[in-house]
């Protein structure tokens, strides 16, 4: 749930721009997929209510789908595989190992730590990339 206002407040502590450039022709592809986890994680929230060990995989499952637009918005393909990891921790556990349901939530964590290092460093060798390009040009 915090994920995104504390990458917003990480990026602005290092000088970096939280949003996409004026006029991006995604802006709004942006804005329409930020609701589809609120009300995904609705989904999530009844099923835990019924076998609470499934909140945390239903979750995994939400948020890993709501990654995959973010491989058109920001043109990385890494997304996919973040998406890919957090979606299958949640299948994994959902239907194979459910009583791992109490630690997914922590599995999915992980995951994002891992990736938020890599996207970073991955971002960095773009921006590098990018303005050689404009040197050269």
């Amino acid at each position: 749930m915090f994920i995104f206002p504390l990458a917003t407040l990480v990026l602005k502590l290092m000088g970096g721009s939280a949003a996409l450039p004026k006029g991006h022709p995604s802006a709004a592809l942006a804005m329409q997929s930020a609701f589809t986890v609120p009300l995904g994680l609705l989904v999530a929230i009844a099923l835990g209510t019924y076998v609470p060990l499934l909140f945390f995989p239903a979750s995994l499952i939400i948020v890993g789908a709501h990654c995959l637009v973010f491989i058109s918005l920001y043109g990385m393909k890494l997304f996919a595989v973040l998406a890919g990891a957090l979606i299958t921790v949640g299948v994994v556990t959902l239907f194979w190992l459910p009583s791992l349901g109490n630690i997914s939530g922590w599995l999915g964590a992980a995951v994002f730590l891992v990736f938020s290092a890599v996207l970073f460093r991955a971002q960095g060798e773009t921006r590098r990339i990018s303005a050689s390009r404009t040197a050269a040009g």
